[in-house]
C-alpha cells in the first residue's frame, strides 16, 4: 500500500497490559489502535468528537472490520497508525489504515472499515451530511471517491 496517500499519522505505544502469554500483542487490541487512529483523523479534519457521538448528534457504527496481520508489535514499539477515508457513499463510507513499527519501518497490520452513519433515534441509516464530505474531500484533497450526485459542490 502506498503510504503517501495517507495524510493523516498517529503514533501508539505499546503498554506492558496489551501483551498476551506469547510476548506479543494480543490480537484484539490493534482494532483498539486503529479505532483511536480513526477518531483521531475525525478530529483532524474538523468533526465534532465528543463520548458519545461524532458530529455532534449521530452514531457512527462499523458494519464490517477487516484486520490483516503482518508482523508481531511487542512491548514498547512504537507504531504509526496511517489512516483515510477512501470513500462516500450514500450512508456509509470507508476507512483504511495501516499500521507500522516506526523503529523496523516494517508493516504490521491493516484494517479496512466500513461505517454506517446512523440516526441516534431510530438507529437507521441516513445519509452522510454535506458538511461530513465536504471534511474529507477538503482534507483528502480530492483523492477520496465521494459520492456527489445529491448535493450540491
Amino acid at each position: 500500500m502506498d503510504l503517501s496517500t495517507f495524510k493523516h499519522i498517529h503514533t501508539i505505544t505499546v503498554r506492558n497490559y496489551e501483551i498476551d502469554w506469547q510476548g506479543i500483542v494480543h490480537n484484539g487490541n490493534y482494532l483498539l489502535y486503529f479505532e483511536i487512529a480513526r477518531v483521531e483523523y475525525f478530529k483532524a479534519i474538523g468533526m465534532k468528537v465528543d463520548e458519545r457521538s461524532i458530529a455532534g448528534s449521530t452514531r457512527i457504527v462499523i458494519v464490517r472490520n477487516e484486520l490483516d496481520y503482518m508482523n508481531s508489535a511487542t512491548f514498547d514499539d512504537q507504531l504509526k497508525i496511517y489512516t483515510r477515508v477512501s470513500s462516500i457513499k450514500n450512508s456509509s463510507f470507508v476507512c483504511e489504515a495501516v499500521m507500522i513499527n516506526a523503529k523496523t519501518q516494517l508493516p504490521v497490520a491493516k484494517n479496512v472499515a466500513i461505517m454506517v452513519w446512523t440516526d441516534p433515534k431510530t438507529g437507521k441509516s441516513t445519509n452522510v451530511p454535506d458538511e461530513v464530505r465536504k471534511l474529507v474531500d477538503l482534507y483528502e484533497a480530492g483523492a477520496a471517491e465521494i459520492l456527489w450526485s445529491r448535493i450540491s459542490v
